[in-house]
């Protein structure tokens, strides 16, 4: 189940990057989607992740779950490194700062809230799967 479920999530990429955001943005289970583009800490490679995330003032939040797996995902290693990023939303592309907070942060509580609500609790199911503390990451369009 769980590869077929990951495969689902790898065509709807495909099909956000392929029409260029005309599709994608609320293809997945209606959740707003972003596709966050990162450089790989090892390789310099570009990297390409599709996220729900949630809308908090003029920042945007997305959370690295990874299914609850006991890793986060390599896209959260990539913004620790290099917080300089991209985002698209639809059709629209912006350059971005990535911040990863946790549980010890104060905004943390309320920011998990936003995400967890949009995405219909599956993030409080992920993290009961996992015994790491899920970030929530913000990322805050450049100026």
């Amino acid at each position: 189940m769980a590869s077929l479920f990951a495969n689902v999530l790898r065509v709807h990429q495909w099909v956000y990057e392929k029409s260029d955001g005309w599709v994608g943005h609320r293809l997945l289970f209606g959740n707003p989607t972003l596709l966050l583009r990162t450089v790989g800490r090892k390789t310099g490679q570009p990297r390409t992740s599709a996220l729900t995330y949630a809308r908090d003032g003029g920042s945007y939040l997305v959370t690295a779950s990874n299914g609850g797996s006991p890793r986060p995902p390599g896209w959260l290693a990539n913004v620790k490194a290099q917080p300089d990023c991209e985002i698209q939303i639809g059709r629209n592309t912006m350059k971005a700062v990535a911040h990863a907070t946790y549980p010890d942060d104060p905004e943390y509580q309320r920011r998990w809230e936003l995400v967890d609500k949009v995405n219909q609790g599956r993030y409080s199911e992920y993290q009961k799967k996992t015994t790491r503390p899920i970030a929530v990451v913000v990322l805050t369009p450049a100026r």
